[in-house]
């Protein structure tokens, strides 16, 4: 798969899968910016023209063929999208929100050792206060969607005006290989003016909180899905041999299960979903993440070094995935899944 060519749409589900218009006009206007995914600000101004799909499926269908053309396209897109939908739940949710959504948005949720955002309520203002980690391009977007503890148990979602003097973005530490230019590092806010979305705890309680978390999933996978191509090309050299064949075919039929998941996954959720919406996901991500995780190292083992030294696209495809799909957790949430499912919430 050469610079500038793309998988076949839809990439991710069935073609009748309704939406997928918007998605090819999405596309269309991707194909057209001059620097997806490594030049931040066109990135950024082509995500706030990228219309919401209506649908969990053509969503992930849009994430994953951005990632199959940039993997850092998608990392930009995917919670500038998550946040919108977050906002239309709160709204349908029967929460007032007195809000400008315009401009380009991002979803800091994650805590980390030593840091804490506290949330503080007077004269029916709130503020927050103190340090958030991990805020993915902080410095280069609008507003953003934040947790803050407003107890010692109990947090709660807030829009911040990411623009406020009261707020500062760090520039690092960020010492990345992979995803360089998407720097995720942490905000200091001194007071900042913050709007509640939804009340304490209904971030993690809504149902879109499942489904957001696959979204990132499909990312992975089409981020993927441009070294099977690569895979099939080696593998139909001259000098091509069984153990070429036996790397493609150990990614296609993991890359082929993932996007089976996926599929299976996007329909129940658009459906209404069930349940044990969370158990799904967490299922959907482990297996989509070592779907990926097993391209990325038949990639190596077949292509060798060559390409990740000589071809500018494939390395940083893979040094992007290989730092974007560490958001999974890994062995956590294989416990967390067998946790579940000991207590007898496992059905299939």
């Amino acid at each position: 798969m050469t610079d500038g060519d793309h998988l076949a749409l839809p990439l991710l589900v069935p073609d009748d899968t309704p939406g997928l218009g918007g998605v090819r006009v999405a596309l269309e206007r991707a194909d057209a910016v001059d620097g997806l995914g490594t030049d931040i600000a066109a990135t950024l101004a082509w995500a706030v023209d990228v219309a919401r799909p209506t649908s969990v499926a053509a969503t992930w269908e849009l994430l994953a063929s951005v990632a199959a053309r940039d993997v850092a396209a998608a990392r930009v897109l995917e919670p500038h999208l998550d946040a919108l939908t977050i906002l239309s739940e709160a709204a349908a949710s029967g929460f007032a929100l007195d809000l400008d959504t315009i401009g380009t948005w991002g979803v800091f949720a994650a805590e980390g050792p030593g840091t804490r955002l506290e949330a503080r309520h007077d004269a029916g203002t709130w503020t927050l206060h103190g340090t958030k980690p991990w805020c993915s391009l902080a410095a280069d977007l609008d507003r953003a969607l934040v947790t803050a503890w407003v107890d010692d148990e109990r947090r709660q979602l807030f829009a911040l005006d990411l623009r406020d003097a009261a707020v500062t973005a760090h520039q690092g530490p960020w010492h990345a290989r992979g995803l360089d230019r998407v720097v995720s590092a942490p905000i200091d806010v001194e007071g900042a003016p913050a709007v509640p979305v939804g009340d304490a705890g209904w971030y993690l309680r809504r149902p879109g909180f499942a489904h957001g978390g696959v979204g990132v999933a499909a990312c992975w996978w089409g981020g993927a899905a441009p070294l099977r191509v690569a895979l099939a090309d080696a593998a139909t050299g001259d000098s091509a041999d069984q153990v070429s064949r036996v790397h493609l075919g150990r990614a296609d039929t993991a890359l082929w299960a993932a996007r089976a998941v996926l599929v299976e996954t996007a329909r129940v959720f658009d459906a209404g979903g069930s349940a044990s919406e969370g158990l799904r996901a967490a299922r959907a991500r482990t297996v989509v993440a070592d779907a990926v995780e097993t391209t990325i190292s038949e990639a190596a083992h077949a292509l060798g070094p060559l390409p990740l030294v000589a071809d500018e696209a494939h390395a940083r495809r893979v040094a992007d995935l290989q730092v974007y799909v560490r958001q999974h957790h890994g062995a956590r949430d294989l416990a967390k899944i067998g946790g579940d499912v000991a207590r007898g919430g496992g059905a299939w």
